[in-house]
Order: structure tokens, then sequence, then C-alpha cells
């Protein structure tokens, strides 16, 4: 009995002792996750304004100005061109570095290193960096094309309805492929180099060994990365607020950057939450459909 008490008030005390390390942790993500999805669930059906002292409950009304307003659409569009072509290029980009470190027997760690320096840039660094790049007067790329008689004129990129939007696509897979590189090339380490052996020995191609060995054994680690890349990217803001501020003509507003200036812009708190939990219930929807397929690829592996 006496064995079974202090059993008892030991594993009290580790409750406990478990309890006071846990709620630091749990209040910083009620207070930076918790707290402004339900705030913002509640002031998407309150006319709530930034200048305004009061509102009233006006339930569904924010969701419909939303839903029948046409600027609405042309910025989920271009949220979804954004996305779907980033991360497309940094899949691509990233997964083809990858198998090109993959076979550097020396100097691996230095290209590396070289490599995921994009990753290691704040927004703001990227952002004006690269209008300098661009810059039509000053920068290198349109004095470059232009000395080659590619172009006529330095060609202003980030005004030009006809390359802007490619632009930052291009800008953010150069910012977002060594994210891809990285997780990527740490996966193909953990093949086994005999099941190459025994593929070659039982006839197969290069084609049928990179598809069955190769993507097999790292679809899951791409499969994560699609889920927390398309997250990150669809609900970016500061990189392209920063290098276009949504222009020309809107051609590249997003979803969060078209939910920035109704909150900010246009004061309106309400209609901006009804535009973040739109954004969240589709990114939802999203991540359901991406994590059915990686249960079906884990299934299929084990």
């Amino acid at each position: 009995m006496r064995q079974v008490k202090a059993m008892s008030a030991k594993f009290k005390n580790m409750n406990i002792t478990g309890l006071l390390f846990v709620i630091p942790a749990a209040l910083v993500v009620f207070l930076l996750l918790i707290y402004p999805i339900l705030s913002s669930i509640y002031y998407s059906f309150t006319s709530k304004h930034l200048i305004k002292a009061t509102y009233d409950w006006v339930w569904l009304k924010n969701f419909q100005f939303v839903l029948t307003n046409p600027d609405f659409y042309t910025a989920f569009l271009n949220s979804i061109k954004w996305t779907v072509f980033s991360i497309a290029g940094q899949l691509l980009a990233g997964f083809a570095t990858a198998l090109a470190l993959n076979k550097i027997p020396k100097y691996s760690g230095f290209f590396r290193t070289l490599l995921i320096i994009p990753w290691a840039f704040p927004a703001i660094v990227i952002a004006f960096s690269w209008k300098w790049i661009f810059n039509d007067v000053y920068g290198f790329i349109p004095n470059l094309l232009t000395s080659m008689g590619i172009t006529d004129y330095n060609v202003n990129f980030f005004a030009d309805p006809g390359f802007v939007f490619g632009a930052v696509v291009f800008i953010n897979i150069w910012f977002g492929a060594p994210l891809f590189m990285v997780n990527i090339l740490s996966a193909l380490k953990t093949i086994p180099s005999d099941q190459y052996e025994a593929a070659v020995m039982d006839g197969a191609t290069a084609w049928q060994s990179f598809w069955s060995i190769t993507v097999r054994h790292i679809r899951g680690v791409i499969g994560l990365l699609l889920v927390l890349r398309t997250i990150w990217v669809f609900n970016n803001f500061d990189l392209l607020y920063l290098i276009t501020g949504g222009g020309p003509s809107d051609l590249t507003t997003t979803l969060p950057i078209f939910a920035y200036r109704a909150g900010w812009g246009m004061k309106q708190l309400g209609v901006s939450s009804a535009i973040t939990i739109i954004l969240l219930l589709f990114l939802l929807t999203l991540c359901f459909f991406y994590f059915k397929l990686l249960n079906k690829w884990e299934r299929e592996d084990h």
C-alpha cells in the first residue's frame, strides 16, 4: 500500500510539473494562434470598423459582399496562379538541384551552403534587392537585355503588365527552391544503394529505377513540403506587397493583399475578417485532400 501511495504521489507531482512546463507554451499558442482565429470569426459577422467605436451584428452580409465582389475573384485567381507556378518552379528547381548535389562526391557541403543563402534572407532584403536588379534605369538585368539586343529598351519589369507576374514568380522560385533542395537531398541520402544495384541486375532502365526507387522513397517528404509551402505561399503577403504593392492594375493582388486593403485601407475590419475566414476554409479543404493523398502513399509503402 505504501508503494502504491508513493507511486500515486509521484505521478501527481509529475503531472503538476508537466503542466507547469506546458502552460506557458499553451498560452503562447492561444495568444498567437487561437485568439486571432476566434477574433476573426467573431468580427466577420459584425460591421467592425477601425475608426468607428461601435459596431453591429450583420451576420452573413460581409461574406455576401465579398462573394459578390468581382475584385475578390480576381485576387483569388491571382493567388491560385501565384501558388501553383511558384510551388511547381520551387519543386522542379529544388528537385533538380538535390539530384545534382547527390551525385557530387566532393564539396557538396560548400554547394549546399551556397545554395541555401536565398532562404536565409528576410523578405524586405529580397524585395529591395530584386527591385534594384530589375530597375529599368540602373538595374543589371534590363541593361543587360538591352545591350545584348534582346529588348529594344530597358523594360520596367514591375510596371509592365506583360512581365510583372512572371518576374515576381521567378523571385519566389529563387527564394523557395533551397528549402525543397535541402529536404529532398536529405531524403535522397537515406535511400539504400543496394536497391539500385538490384534494379540494375533485374534489367531496369534508368527511368524505371528513378521512378520506382528514387521518387517512391522521397514522395512522402515532397508531399509534406507541398502542404507546408502551399499554405506559406498562398498566405504570402510581405514579398509581393514590398515589390509591387499588388500592382500594376491589380495583376499581382492576391487574397492577403486584398484582405489588407479592406482592413487597413478601407478600415473595414469585418469585411477583412470575412476574407481571411474564406481563405482559411479554402486552405483547410486543400490540406484535407493533400493529407488524404499522403495517407494513401503511406498505406502503399506499408
